[in-house]
């Protein structure tokens, strides 16, 4: 059926649906059905169908729903058919990006389609026009593109362009392939770039490892040399940086870029610092997440990421959020109270392989200590350590502290809902529904936690730990498969928790806008990952960052609209002053 035209979308979570149960609750209550039209049906499984032109908007039925499984969205404006949609009832994508000479970035939310589109680009996914019932011809899908996506998908259809794909699931590697790193990247060279993946992405530890006993960080790695080395002419990497330290990140970015002075490169990054210092051009996705994402048209890397801040898109006079992301200017200061919290003694901890240990320090009242260094240097076992999960050699466990802790990797237990872990808690009620809103928890609270995906286990574990009564909150790594704007919700939550109050926290985590944001000193480790670690006393906010930036090469300033950080170009006129000033962390000139 012709799909143009349409002004609102319907979507049925069918995990949710309870089918007879309710007495199909949607189709009693439909004023269309009431008048003999065919706007709710009832399909071959016994799942309602929402006819999408039928529907008129009326917003009965997800009001009367009773497990809340419907979603009807007004769409502003003629949007024409979607290029693609996974079936009746489900996500579907508008628009499409386009490869440009250099780094495109796709700059959106989770679950708004930039998967999608990377598969659609790489030929995974093939144009259905939401008719998911019929197979298109190629002549069909050509003939409904514009002059430009018919140019591209005829060189793919011709096989005039070869493509290169770093998923976003990198554990498929485990599943595909069971030798070791090594033999996988030398079955994968073909443009004889296997000894420069390796020094550029630190592989040579591990290529002797076989792949299925590879931690996150190392198959990440893995996957990226794999499509790095790959004969191509357009490279996709989807979330490049998750599971990377910092170090690598860089490395990672600076390869990247290598890359496309001869490549056409896509990339999928949430990490804000990294995608900026990536992209020659950005490409915005918005929409509503699971339901529907549209792309907007390319625009240059600096206004695109300012464009997705503010949530209002210039060229096509869109506002898709009723608000714009902001940086504060105090977020580059040192705050807190003068009052000290709490004193831990120096730490060590030995094991078979690995030794660590930390000069003691103070932590004040409303403050954060951010915590920097190197992937299996000792920063989650320095947190163990002040939550008690792990006991010092050299001193009895800390004490006398009522702490909350959201570990770096997350179990779900097995049969237990989502509300039901919060009423188990012993949550701040009135702090759990801010939470609650600003980290989109509503729609999970019914579903059980081995339902959840990683993103959404990450937010549940979050609020959890943000919401609990405790002296100290402890975070490893809460940014790991969140978006830019879960991110930065996190920021506003934990700031709005700790400021001015007579806790603290510590927090893990490589995403540099985000310690940035939250951040009031800062504490660095350093050592040989895997075998020796240290960490430093909490210092200064920009001693610390100031330290960390030069042993990294990089320097930092502000964008003069959203006032975000920015990494500067390596040997551009402000790094060359920044560096030869000693100031790497927000020069003011």
């Amino acid at each position: 059926m012709e799909q143009r035209g349409k002004t609102r979308i319907a979507i049925i979570d069918r995990d949710k649906c309870t089918k007879e149960k309710c007495g199909y609750q949607c189709h009693k209550v439909c004023p269309g059905v009431r008048m003999g039209d065919d706007t709710v049906t009832i399909d071959a499984e016994g799942y309602p169908v929402i006819s999408e032109i039928l529907c008129t908007g009326c917003g009965l039925c997800p009001k009367r729903c009773p497990v809340d499984c419907i979603t009807i969205i007004n769409l502003a404006g003629e949007t024409g058919a979607p290029i693609y949609q996974y079936g009746e009832n489900t996500f579907r994508l508008y628009g499409m990006p386009l490869p440009q000479k250099g780094v495109v970035g796709l700059i959106g939310k989770n679950g708004i389609g930039k998967s999608t589109a990377i598969k659609l680009l790489a030929g995974h996914l093939q144009p259905n026009f939401a008719e998911f019932d019929k197979k298109h011809t190629h002549e069909e899908i050509m003939s409904r593109l514009s002059p430009d996506l018919q140019n591209y998908f005829r060189s793919i259809g011709e096989k005039k362009v070869k493509i290169s794909l770093k998923p976003q699931d990198v554990n498929k590697l485990t599943e595909i392939f069971r030798g070791t790193a090594e033999e996988l990247l030398r079955i994968s060279d073909e443009r004889g770039a296997k000894q420069e993946a390796i020094e550029r992405f630190d592989l040579k530890e591990l290529l002797g490892k076989r792949i299925s006993v590879l931690s996150g960080g190392e198959l990440q790695r893995v996957a990226i040399a794999v499509a790095y080395c790959r004969s191509a002419d357009l490279y996709y990497f989807d979330e490049p940086a998750a599971y990377l330290d910092i170090k690598q990140r860089l490395g990672m970015a600076r390869a990247l870029k290598r890359l496309s002075e001869e490549k056409s490169v896509i990339v999928i990054e949430h990490d804000l610092a990294i995608f900026d210092y990536l992209s020659d051009y950005v490409h915005v996705l918005f929409g509503t997440e699971n339901a529907y994402g549209t792309v907007s048209g390319v625009k240059a890397a600096r206004s695109g990421i300012n464009e997705y801040l503010d949530g209002y898109l210039k060229d096509e006079n869109t506002r898709f959020r009723d608000h714009s992301i902001t940086f504060s200017l105090t977020s580059a200061t040192e705050a807190g109270g003068k009052s000290m919290k709490f004193a831990y003694p120096a730490l060590e901890k030995k094991f078979d392989q690995f030794t660590f240990s930390s000069e003691g320090g103070t932590v004040r009242e409303g403050e954060v200590i951010g915590i920097l260094g190197e992937n299996a240097i000792g920063k989650s076992l320095f947190v163990k350590m002040v939550a008690g999960v792990e006991k010092p050699d050299n001193c009895e466990p800390l004490s006398g502290m009522k702490v909350s802790y959201k570990p770096q990797y997350i179990k779900a237990e097995e049969g237990v809902e989502v509300r039901e872990l919060f009423i188990s808690g012993k949550v701040d009620a009135a702090f759990f529904e801010t939470a609650k809103r600003k980290l989109a928890l509503s729609p999970l609270m019914e579903k059980k936690l081995t339902e959840l995906s990683g993103g959404e286990l990450q937010r549940v574990a979050i609020a959890l730990a943000l919401c609990r009564e405790a002296d100290v909150y402890l975070f490893d790594e809460p940014s790991a498969f969140l978006d830019i704007e879960q991110r930065l919700e996190f920021a506003d939550l934990l700031q709005g928790l700790i400021t001015g109050s007579k806790k603290c926290a510590f927090v893990i985590d490589h995403d540099l806008v985000l310690l940035d944001a939250i951040s009031s000193r800062m504490m660095m480790f350093a050592g040989a990952p895997g075998r020796q670690g240290h960490a430093t006393a909490p210092s200064g906010k920009r001693e610390g960052m100031n330290a960390f930036l030069k042993a990294a090469g990089i320097t930092l300033r502000r964008d003069k609209e959203s006032k975000r950080p920015r990494i500067n170009k390596p040997g551009s006129a402000l790094d060359r002053e920044q560096t030869e000033a000693g100031e790497h962390y927000y020069y003011e000139g």
